[in-house]
């Protein structure tokens, strides 16, 4: 693969070269981390408000449950400008702007004192938290992995399984009792801007061909002949491309039915489901790594 100066110029003397080791094990760490952070935008953590929601507002079982629908689909609605902010404006920028806007939608939380402001606050956590924060921690890994991709995500998607529906939710129900439900959210959103913030700020790199990388490590060699072997080839698709092939649509769907089911199972828990929780993520995450690990293997229809 043979690239010129002009096509990707290389940054200067940084993090990335003084790292002794590839670079994308670090965005593969904070990208995990952040998706383990936003966990306070997710239904197992919203779920265990639901009680305080009904008791300290004054509102019914299904009026809750009306405002975080709405509020979730409302805030889907974002996702496609906020995938287009990551492409152009870069991930880095694109990811430290979303952890502040969710660090203090998650802030506000902790103020709603009604139906009005309580849909805001579904609308700014499910879209800041949910969906933003996890498309971009996701992609910031794709960027610096392309062979390894499978592996590394379904990895990253294990941890944040393990510490997020595995934690989340129990630290939640030992801060509630201490500090009262309105101060645990702002905890919670403390910890987006004191800890997930500085920390994506230091780490967080754009792409490894703009420090002479390339993904999975392999090092680009500028003044290569033109018959240089290619070690990794990636097929890109343009928007348009993409929403006319029948598997992008499959995708969705099938990504958006699990979505709906597991959120379903998810809002509104028991207490024999809380004690159950490790049934559900312990399997959930085998399932997810294997999952991943195969993908990264075997492609086509027949996986889907």
């Amino acid at each position: 693969m043979h690239l010129s100066q002009q096509d990707s110029p290389i940054q200067p003397k940084s993090i990335v070269h003084r790292t002794p080791f590839y670079y994308g094990w670090v965005i593969m760490a904070i990208g995990t981390f952040g998706l383990i952070m936003t966990s306070p935008g997710q239904t197992y953590s919203v779920s265990v408000f639901v009680e305080h929601f009904i008791a300290d507002l004054g509102l019914s079982r299904s009026g809750v449950s009306t405002l975080y629908t709405i509020g979730t689909l409302t805030g889907s609605l974002a996702l496609p400008f906020v995938g287009r902010q990551f492409d152009q404006a870069g991930p880095r920028r694109t990811t430290l702007l979303i952890i502040i806007a969710f660090g203090c939608a998650t802030l506000y939380m902790g103020f709603v004192r009604n139906a009005l402001m309580l849909g805001l606050g579904f609308v700014a956590i499910r879209m800041f938290g949910q969906g933003s924060l996890s498309l971009v921690s996701t992609n910031i890994i794709n960027n610096w992995w392309v062979q390894h991709r499978g592996k590394m995500q379904g990895i990253a998607g294990l941890i944040a399984s393990l510490l997020g529906v595995g934690t989340f939710p129990s630290l939640i129900n030992w801060l509630i009792p201490i500090f009262g439900w309105r101060i645990t959210w702002v905890i919670l959103g403390g910890g987006l801007l004191v800890i997930l913030l500085p920390l994506s700020s230091a780490l967080i790199r754009n792409k490894p061909e703009g420090f002479g990388l390339r993904p999975d490590g392999l090092s680009v060699k500028y003044e290569a002949a033109p018959e240089e072997p290619v070690h990794y080839q990636e097929e890109h698709w343009t928007l348009a491309q993409a929403l006319r092939t029948p598997v992008f649509w499959i995708s969705v769907l099938s990504t958006g039915s699990a979505s709906t089911v597991t959120n379903w199972q998810r809002a509104h828990p028991v207490r024999q489901r809380q004690q159950c929780l490790g049934a559900y993520f312990q399997p959930s995450t085998t399932i997810r790594l294997s999952i991943h690990v195969i993908g990264a293997r075997w492609t086509g229809p027949a996986m889907l």
